[in-house]
């Protein structure tokens, strides 16, 4: 792209923004570039507009999509910057995530001022969530407590907390650390007892799939390993038909070849927890072998967010 500049598209929030300066400053570390040549254009979508209503009744993970892949439909920008777990597991035509960054801790966090895990909160104590899947696996190992809505980004559920809507709320600690927020967290929550969200902790860059020049750039600091543990859980998700509208959580653990994924379906569809070990092209054939939900498609055998190989 010689010296123009390119323009890095993301929501608003202060978390997405964090996650687009912090592809930014990859970029121009891997190719010498200024950081200032690389032009981060904010964009509000309808998921930043909706804040009355849970997005299981609006749209679902679309809403924090939608305008930003417009913006790369009609050109206006290069590249746009997600959080993995926003992202739809089918792509509009046209478009391909292109590359994953380094995957941060995928652990739950809990938060609260009245206790330091959610074992310890009283009975009838209340948590905040805007997730199904959080609902799902709070109400499945403590039935005794109250779960209300809590939308809003990570400072407006904080202040929630901190003027007592709830007495304790979950966040993804990946989010957390990135805003250096760390000194909130209560304590964190073992993926074996609370599977964290498809693609939870991971940054994604999605791009247009006849811009190879973009591809070739993001392809610079794309993560391997990364990108095989989100092409297994979205293929599960999308397995499943899952959306903001059915509360399944998913995690895959990759190195090299080997893949692992553990996925589970709270109540009320489940519960029903899925494994598969599996190894290089043999994990799609695995899988399908080993799930249970025999009425869903298989895993399809080309996927629109196929990553590239890392760069030679």
């Amino acid at each position: 792209m010689s010296e123009t500049k390119v323009r890095i598209g993301t929501r608003g929030s202060a978390l997405a923004l964090a996650q687009a300066h912090e592809t930014r400053d990859r970029l121009a570390a891997a190719t010498g570039r200024s950081p200032d040549l690389f032009e981060i254009v904010v964009i509000k979508t309808s998921g930043d507009r909706i804040l009355d209503r849970p997005l299981s009744e609006v749209g679902g993970k679309g809403l924090f999509t939608k305008e930003i892949e417009e913006a790369l439909l009609d050109r206006s920008i290069d590249l746009a910057v997600h959080s993995s777990k926003d992202m739809p597991t089918v792509l509009p035509d046209g478009l391909e995530i292109t590359a994953f960054l380094p995957r941060e801790d995928v652990r739950d966090a809990f938060l609260s001022k009245r206790a330091k895990s959610l074992a310890d909160l009283p009975a009838g104590a209340v948590v905040g969530t805007s997730s199904l899947r959080r609902r799902a696996m709070v109400r499945r190992l403590r039935p005794d407590l109250e779960v209300v809505e809590f939308r809003g980004n990570v400072q407006s559920r904080l202040r929630k907390l901190e003027e007592g809507v709830a007495d304790a709320t979950l966040l993804a600690n990946a989010g957390l650390r990135r805003l250096g927020l760390e000194t909130e967290i209560a304590s964190l929550i073992a993926t074996e007892d609370f599977l964290p969200a498809v693609g939870q902790g991971a940054i994604c860059i999605e791009s247009r799939a006849d811009d190879e020049v973009t591809r070739a750039l993001v392809g610079l600091i794309h993560h391997a390993d990364t990108a095989t543990a989100l092409t297994l859980e979205r293929a599960f998700l999308r397995v499943l038909d899952g959306s903001c509208r059915t509360p399944i959580a998913g995690l895959a653990r990759a190195q090299r070849a080997t893949g692992r994924s553990d996925g589970l379906i709270p109540p009320p569809a489940g519960p029903r927890r899925h494994r598969c070990d599996s190894r290089g092209a043999d994990v799609p054939r695995r899988w399908n072998r080993s799930r249970r939900h025999q009425s869903a498609p298989v895993w399809p055998d080309r996927t629109k967010d196929r990553a590239p190989p890392p760069a030679s």
